[in-house]
């Protein structure tokens, strides 16, 4: 399943995260009687393991506490019942709780660190399409290669370099890296970029406006960071040099 899959059906994943540890919880039940109670813990952590590699905290936890009521129900005495008799299989219950809530942390720390680095990347990818451009390069040319820089940057729809000023009901993008539109300041990393109206980014050259860069987030919502907007800042002021130098 890729990332995008999973945040698109995050409440059938959360799902199969609790199911999974209850299917292999049962399906232990034909091998408890010549399997430890500890290997059969390591068992359903791999269950957890699994539904932690999502990357969805909800899902890890769930799965978590999946796993540990599966094994107290099939694989403890009393069987089918939540009541634990014996004090190792207590102490297995709880090492399988926190191993479990461990495992989720690590994985979610882990996606949060790969989400960051292909941030990154897609930075550099999008700043190294500007070493590409002729010295002969038009506007139009210019305004091509940056704005697929800016999309790229963005993880918009699409961008597309438009001259003149932005319309009367674009979210416009402020040198300081904020959204606003009609006045007021949008929280883009909580609701994310308009999708009924366009995102302009302006670009000046000699402090005239000469255009702008029009992205569309019209089949998502698009929540960029702080460091995202900068970056598509600068690239738009490159726009706005290379405008000042011809």
């Amino acid at each position: 399943m890729t990332h995008s899959w999973m945040v698109e059906h995050r409440v059938a994943v959360r799902w199969l995260a609790v199911l999974l540890p209850v299917v292999v919880g049962a399906a232990l039940v034909l091998v408890r009687d010549s399997m430890s109670g500890a290997a059969a813990a390591m068992v359903l952590v791999l269950a957890v393991v699994a539904a932690a590699a999502t990357g969805d905290r909800v899902a890890g936890v769930g799965a978590a506490l999946s796993a540990t009521a599966s094994f107290d129900f099939f694989l403890t005495v009393p069987y089918y019942s939540l009541a634990i008799t014996y004090r190792d299989d207590v102490q297995l219950a709880v090492t399988l709780v926190l191993v479990g809530l461990a495992v989720t942390e690590i994985a979610v720390w882990g996606r949060r660190q790969q989400a960051a680095a292909l941030r990154r990347d897609g930075y550099l990818q999008g700043l190294a399409h500007l070493l590409d451009l002729p010295p002969e390069a038009d506007e139009h040319e210019r305004g091509r290669v940056i704005a697929a820089a800016v999309n790229q940057v963005l993880g918009a729809d699409r961008t597309e370099w438009v001259a003149g000023a932005p319309a009367a009901d674009d979210a416009v993008v402020d040198t300081d890296g904020e959204v606003r539109a009609a006045g007021a300041v949008l929280d883009v990393r909580r609701l994310g970029l308009p999708t009924e109206s366009y995102t302009a980014i302006p670009v000046r050259a000699a402090d005239r406006l000469v255009g702008h860069f029009r992205v569309v987030t019209s089949t998502r919502v698009v929540h960029p960071s702080g460091e995202q907007l900068r970056v598509a800042m600068l690239l738009a002021d490159r726009m706005g040099a290379l405008s000042s130098a011809t």
